[in-house]
């Protein structure tokens, strides 16, 4: 078995990686690591190949004899490469996987914002019936891309393909910095533009969490899953006849709701939470056909979730990065 992974240097990609090594059931597996900017570490069973997937030859290159592919790379909002990386890298992929001779299993990781996730109202829990809506900018469209055109492969010329799609992927001190009203917030809502500066400020020194509001005026609930539940997803599709062609919703088992994250940190940690009214919609993601058809169990709920992020300590040689805006 030998598993092409793009994007490998990333969040998911070097979890995946170092999953997939310790795991007993893929002992004799190898993987190519198909990186563009950084280099991930080589060994006897980790390879490197350097590239970009939006060039056809590089992608022939890496998928020499490649039984199975892990497609992780992505852009954000970034116009001037997403079609080439997202769409056209995406493309390139498939064209060669599907005349491999020995490629046997594609697996995309997609996304919630193909379906909107919280910019549009969902009159029920989100299945993967839920059709496409890209909430404005060209990342929420990379990902309806990229999942209809797998799906339209796997129609066309019946590969083995399936897709994994994944809410907001938290790792470390991630959830922790989500909640922060400083300049050290990770992803969005940017809290300190929603409230004077004078308050913002005071919130960073204190600690204090905001209590998102959904459009209806009630704490919202939004979608979120730990990375190393998404990574057991991963290898639990890996041959797993139940998986061709099929979508499947990777996410914790209840949504985060705002108030009960502030109601558990005011207990654990003492904080003081302030509400914060938006136009978002509160969603739900069904994760049960994953466990029904992969046997997959998400380990992470809320309190685990949070306890994590606050027991974090991260080394002083692994600083706070974002690899890309949006």
């Amino acid at each position: 078995m030998l598993i092409l992974v793009t994007g490998a240097t990333g969040k998911v990609g070097q979890h995946f990686i170092a999953g997939l090594l310790d795991d007993p059931r893929f002992s004799k597996a190898r993987i190519r690591a198909l990186c563009h900017n950084r280099l991930c570490p080589e060994s006897d069973r980790v390879e490197v190949t350097r590239g970009s997937i939006a060039d056809r030859n590089v992608v022939v290159a890496a998928l020499s004899e490649v039984t199975h592919v892990l497609h992780l790379a992505t852009c954000k909002e970034t116009p001037d490469d997403v079609m080439d990386v997202t769409v056209k890298g995406l493309f390139w992929l498939l064209e060669e996987f599907r005349t491999s001779a020995t490629a046997r299993q594609l697996i995309l990781i997609g996304g919630d914002a193909g379906i909107g996730h919280f910019y549009y109202r969902h009159d029920g829990p989100v299945t993967e019936h839920a059709p496409h809506r890209a909430y404005p900018g060209c990342y929420a469209l990379s990902k309806v891309l990229e999942e209809v055109t797998l799906e339209q492969f796997t129609i066309q010329y019946g590969i083995n393909g399936c897709c994994l799609r994944a809410p907001w992927i938290m790792e470390k001190d991630d959830f922790k910095y989500s909640l922060s009203f400083g300049d050290d917030v990770f992803g969005g809502p940017d809290w300190k533009t929603l409230v004077p500066m004078a308050d913002a400020e005071r919130y960073a020194r204190m600690g204090t969490v905001p209590l998102l509001r959904d459009s209806d005026g009630r704490p919202l609930k939004r979608n979120f899953v730990h990375v190393d539940d998404l990574v057991s997803a991963i290898l639990s599709a890996i041959d797993n006849p139940r998986a061709k062609g099929e979508l499947f919703n990777i996410c914790m088992d209840r949504p985060v709701d705002y108030a009960e994250v502030a109601a558990y940190l005011a207990r654990t940690q003492g904080l003081d939470a302030v509400d914060i009214p938006s136009r978002y919609h509160s969603n739900w993601m069904d994760n049960s056909k994953a466990k029904y058809l992969l046997n997959w169990q998400p380990k992470y709920d809320l309190e685990m979730l949070i306890d994590s992020a606050w027991r974090y300590e991260r080394p002083r040689n692994d600083p706070r990065v974002v690899w890309y805006p949006g």
